[in-house]
């Protein structure tokens, strides 16, 4: 268990039986009474936000929360499916749960799954990912005075703003927290 003088923004909670993350945080203690600790709370599982406030005696549930090393293996029809790195058990995930990460992965690149409870609610991808462009008009040289840009595809469909100088074929890395272009990593 948790005291409320133990919270903190990023710290992972249990509130009726479900996970929560403190996304802000706000102490504040009034001339008389006890310390309030108010926070901004975000459902680890839903996404949904509310606000609570504790009082210095009261105690918080700590989540049960596990980080398992996977391999993401191939996508079964609904599926995309996870081997455990050490025990090469298959973890079933749905896109729903990966969400906007299903554009950045890469068949046996590692990953990590968080686990509440033994049930998948989480992946984290590796923070940087090398994908070829399969889509782009054609590079153009000059205008280098602005931050001009087009539009690229990688080869799952996903779209970015790329800089004007790349081609078809280039190799490019993207950040999986963002989506964006961070540079170019081999020239067609």
């Amino acid at each position: 268990m948790y005291s409320a003088s133990d919270l903190r923004k990023g710290l992972k909670i249990e509130i009726d039986g479900e996970p929560w993350l403190v996304a802000e945080f706000d102490f504040s203690k009034p001339g008389k009474g006890q310390s309030l600790y108010r926070c901004k709370l975000k459902n680890m599982i839903t996404g949904n936000t509310m606000d609570k406030t504790y009082r210095s005696v009261e105690k918080i549930g700590k989540a049960n929360l596990e980080e398992r090393e996977v391999f993401y293996s191939y996508f079964d029809s609904d599926f995309y499916v996870f081997s455990d790195a050490e025990t090469y058990e298959e973890y079933r995930l749905s896109g729903q749960t990966i969400g906007d990460m299903v554009n950045f992965l890469i068949e046996d690149s590692s990953c990590k799954i968080l686990f509440f409870n033994d049930l998948p609610i989480d992946v984290t991808l590796p923070i940087f990912i090398e994908k070829a462009i399969t889509d782009t008009e054609p590079g153009a040289r000059g205008d280098t005075a602005t931050n001009v840009s087009k539009p690229a595809k990688i080869n799952n469909g996903y779209q970015l703003d790329v800089p004007i100088f790349l081609n078809e074929g280039d190799i490019i890395k993207i950040d999986t927290r963002t989506g964006a272009y961070v540079e170019r990593v081999k020239k067609a």
